[in-house]
């Protein structure tokens, strides 16, 4: 082996170690992500059960009001209505509000660390080819129209090399 390909081998390596790397991160985060959404989903379960037992309790008391408020007039109802409604939408509202503070800080977090990620990623340098004395020659056999499998087996490289090479030059 001489030391061209043993500086390969340990590239291929230490690229294969962090790319292993960013995938343990990401399903880690993944999974931290998941426990978010689920406590978030049982607050909304829980908020809406309430606004079952708000809305039951709502027309128990328009039932309550209608019976006990025979001699009120309309406008009298209409603020008594609008007192019970108040009271019991303003939980909800609180409830909302603080669940919209919890995803916007969660969407950050995402953010910040979908940032973090890329920035990391572009900070790989990819070689501009595997075997720069190959590179001619693969674009020469490509261009005269010799297929991949036979380039590769000629140049004693993987087809997936010569395809990279290819794609590198933007031929193919």
């Amino acid at each position: 082996m001489n030391f061209e390909s043993l500086n390969l081998v340990y590239v291929m390596v230490a690229m294969a170690v962090v790319i292993l790397y960013l995938i343990y991160y990401v399903f880690s985060k993944d999974s931290e992500y998941n426990k978010n959404i689920r406590s978030i989903a049982t607050v909304v379960e829980e908020l809406n059960r309430e606004i079952f037992y708000l809305n039951k309790n709502l027309t128990e008391t328009k039932k309550g009001i209608q019976q006990s408020t025979r001699g009120m007039n309309d406008e009298e109802i209409y603020q008594e209505i609008e007192r019970s409604v108040y009271d019991m939408v303003q939980p909800l509202s609180i409830g909302l509000k603080h669940m919209q503070e919890t995803i916007h800080a969660i969407g950050s977090q995402v953010d910040a660390r979908i940032s973090s990620l890329e920035n990391g990623v572009k900070q790989f340098s990819i070689p501009s080819s595997i075997h720069a004395n190959d590179d001619e020659k693969i674009i020469s056999l490509f261009k005269q129209g010799v297929s991949l499998e036979t380039i590769s087996r000629e140049l004693h490289l993987s087809q997936p090399e010569v395809e990279f090479v290819l794609k590198i030059n933007k031929i193919k």
